[in-house]
């Protein structure tokens, strides 16, 4: 990098780096996929109930319809969490969230296979990132 030149030898110079410092922050928040997700789930406690949802999503029916019918957490919003920020989900469910890319209820890109938590099973798929 073109800054290590001037600042080679010396403690004072190599506090002046701003502009390499403003790079690596902003490489890093591009690297995690932003700070908070717009999740929705499908979560069962049986993996036979979790795959039978699987099952109907493969089929082609809504995100939302098969939560409500199969999901054992917010059935009544069709399985939306809303936006949840990093370090508020448990550790598989936000590795998964963070990974997804967006996508929507009528054409969902959701986690298969399920996603395996001390909860349950869930089929994410994430409708946002900030």
């Amino acid at each position: 990098m073109p800054p290590k030149k001037d600042t080679k030898g010396t403690k004072d110079s190599t506090k002046g780096g701003k502009k390499t410092a403003a790079d690596d922050k902003g490489a890093g928040k591009e690297k995690k996929g932003g700070n908070a997700v717009k999740v929705r789930h499908i979560l069962c406690e049986k993996q036979g109930k979790i795959m039978e949802a699987m099952d109907k999503l493969k089929a082609g029916q809504k995100f939302p319809e098969v939560a409500t019918a199969y999901s054992e957490d917010k059935a009544r919003q069709g399985g939306d969490l809303g936006w949840q920020i990093r370090g508020a989900m448990v550790g598989p469910f936000q590795d998964a969230a963070f990974a997804l890319p967006i996508s929507n209820v009528n054409n969902p890109i959701y986690t298969d296979p399920p996603i395996k938590t001390k909860f349950g099973y869930h089929i994410i798929m994430v409708e946002g990132k900030k």
